[in-house]
């Protein structure tokens, strides 16, 4: 990519969001996936000082968003790749290209779209009075089911409803015996 057309690198967007956005505008353009060892220069100045933490394993989400709603939103609830560099840039391809609920971002939507990501504490098993959907997300586990709701979003402020749509999200049925997991995330804009 050539600079001139590295006009999502600018603004004030964390490195990440910045690490996300590229990765996704690269492949919906280009079909391949980009490597972490051939960032823009723009980019690898701007991820430099987080290069300790994008090698440890890190799970995230990478949510996409179009004139204020979802458009693509995929994440990990435990690391699959070795770095959480590598894991922001598959999430936000797979956000782009695999959530089953959206059609594949287009080229022509690129300058329309704009880009979170949320890195995720370790799960920790938690009980229903200790939800709180404002600060915690959730997991509800059953066999080898597991359904997750991201904390803080702006239609759930209710801990039960939390629990119902991640059970939802994960085909577990509440009337069972089930797991519960809280999580905190950073969010990053």
């Amino acid at each position: 990519m050539e600079e001139k057309e590295l006009w999502f690198l600018q603004g004030d967007s964390h490195p990440y969001v910045k690490l996300a956005f590229t990765s996704m505008v690269y492949f919906v353009q280009a079909r391949e996936r980009l490597r972490l060892n051939q960032l823009p220069p723009a980019l690898a100045d701007a991820l430099s000082p987080l290069a300790e933490q994008l090698q440890q394993p890190g799970a995230c989400f990478v949510s996409i968003k179009k004139a204020g709603n979802l458009r693509g939103c995929i994440g990990t609830i435990e690391p699959l790749t070795p770095s959480l560099g590598e894991e922001i840039a598959e999430n936000a391809v797979s956000a782009a290209t695999r959530d089953p609920r959206f059609p594949q971002v287009r080229v022509d939507e690129l300058r329309e779209l704009a880009v979170t990501v949320d890195v995720l504490s370790a799960p920790q098993a938690a009980t229903r009075e200790e939800l709180d959907p404002k600060k915690y997300g959730v997991i509800v586990e059953q066999g080898g089911r597991r359904g997750l709701l991201l904390p803080d979003l702006p239609e759930v402020t209710d801990p039960e409803f939390q629990v119902q749509i991640a059970a939802q999200k994960g085909r577990v049925n509440l009337d069972e015996p089930h797991n519960l997991y809280v999580f905190t995330v950073e969010r990053y804009f």
